[in-house]
């Protein structure tokens, strides 16, 4: 079957405003899985520049799943961008070195550890998802949302703060869906099923 190349950078023939992701990404930091797309209105580089206070000293990942569908404008706030809340004073005197550069000894600024986002998630335009967020399989993130907590499998978050507005399906036909998995089935499988996929009738793909 003659299925989309995973390994070809812009899938559109003579269209570069949109890449299968995980082929413009060089941060070693930035994990993305096959099939997920980025969409710029300017530029698919600018994907990393909207990956923001991403530090190599800090160490966290932005980990993406497959299938994912990522707009224009999304920004990922990660780790670096935390400061000290919980004490007199926020301010990142250590950063600065010379007299302050002990400031810190024995502490530590807070992390919320690593953003994964899950399979088949989309995120709308100039949405923001801030440090340490997890976000379900087959969620989806609205435009202009700014997600500050985790999103469950197959929710529909918006606003700011995102709220969860309703789930995609029911319940019983979500554990279905995280039992099949079908990000993870061989391309060949997926191809066969895409009129499946493209329909809300769950039941047909088992």
């Amino acid at each position: 079957m003659n299925a989309p190349d995973k390994n070809n950078p812009f899938p559109l023939e003579n269209y570069h405003r949109l890449c299968f992701l995980k082929n413009i990404v060089k941060n070693p930091n930035i994990f993305v899985g096959d099939y997920t797309y980025y969409d710029d209105f300017e530029d698919v580089a600018n994907f990393e520049k909207n990956v923001k206070y991403h530090f190599d000293f800090v160490g966290d990942k932005l980990i993406i799943g497959k299938f994912c569908m990522i707009a224009s404008n999304v920004t990922f706030i990660m780790n670096g961008a935390n400061h000290l809340s919980n004490s007199i004073s926020s301010y990142p005197f250590a950063i600065f070195g010379k007299a302050w550069s002990q400031a810190m000894e024995g502490k530590a600024y807070p992390s919320k550890g690593d953003t994964i986002i899950g399979n088949d998630v989309w995120i709308g335009y100039n949405a923001t998802i801030m440090p340490g967020i997890k976000i379900g399989d087959g969620a989806i993130i609205a435009s202009n949302a700014t997600v500050t907590k985790d999103v469950e499998a197959y929710g529909i978050v918006g606003g700011n703060p995102g709220q969860l507005i309703r789930k995609r399906f029911s319940e019983a036909d979500i554990t279905k869906l995280l039992e099949l998995k079908w990000w993870n089935w061989p391309i060949e499988k997926i191809t066969a099923h895409v009129q499946n996929l493209t329909d809300s009738k769950i039941g047909d793909l088992y």
